[in-house]
Parts: structure tokens; C-alpha cells; sequence
């Protein structure tokens, strides 16, 4: 993918942990990705719905609303375009067969590398 392609990729990223947003966020804008950040799901939702973003990395934990909460709300919109990566320190299977279920594209654990995140992200963008 050329540099003129992926600036115009939006990625959403909807974490409460300000370490795990801004260095994700510095990391994907060195890139060259065009970046917002929620702290919480309820305005994660929100931009989502207003921003239309190519790609959502959704904490799962969250306050006011759930990663999952604001998945089931996004697949309720027929035409919602966003491709989903669900990050969490979750460590059980069920969360992650029900995200699957909801049509996350990737599911990683948190603590993960950058790359992990980074060769998730170029591959779900890649996949469309």
C-alpha cells in the first residue's frame, strides 16, 4: 500500500487506558494513518456512528459502555463499513468466541507488541 492510500485510512481507537490509546496512536500516525481516540464506548459509538472509520481497535473493558455493547449497537447498522480488532486483558475464551461471533476481525490480548497490533491492523486494511 502506497503512503497516498493508507492516509486516507481512518482507524478509530476506543481504549480508557491513556498509555495503550496515545501510544497506539502515535504509532499508527508515524505510519501514516489518520487517528481518533475515544476513552470510553458510549463516544467511541458515537464517532464511530459520525466518522464512519475504517477500522475500530475497541477495548473490550470499558466505562459507560462495553467493547461489546458497542459492537452489538455497530451490527445493527446494515451498511456499517468498519472493520473491528477487539483488544482486552481478558483471558477467557467465551469473550473471545463472542466477539468472533460478532464479526471482530482480529481479537488480541492485552499486554501485546506493537507489531502484533500494527501486522493486525495492515492485514485486516488489506483484507477488504
Amino acid at each position: 500500500m502506497n503512503s497516498t492510500e493508507q492516509d486516507k485510512k481512518r482507524i478509530l481507537i476506543v481504549d480508557d487506558d491513556p498509555e495503550i490509546s496515545e501510544s497506539t496512536r502515535l504509532a499508527l500516525e508515524a505510519l501514516g494513518y489518520e487517528v481518533e481516540v475515544a476513552r470510553d464506548g458510549s463516544t467511541g459509538l458515537a464517532l464511530a456512528e459520525r466518522r464512519r472509520p475504517d477500522l475500530m481497535i475497541l477495548d473490550m473493558m470499558m466505562p459507560k459502555r462495553s467493547g461489546f455493547l458497542v459492537l452489538e449497537t455497530l451490527r445493527q447498522i446494515d451498511d456499517f463499513p468498519t472493520r473491528i480488532i477487539m483488544i482486552t486483558a481478558n483471558e477467557g475464551n467465551r469473550h473471545k468466541e463472542y466477539a468472533e461471533k460478532l464479526g471482530v476481525d482480529a481479537y488480541i490480548r492485552k499486554p501485546f507488541p506493537m507489531d502484533e497490533l500494527i501486522d493486525a491492523i495492515e492485514r485486516v486494511l488489506n483484507e477488504r
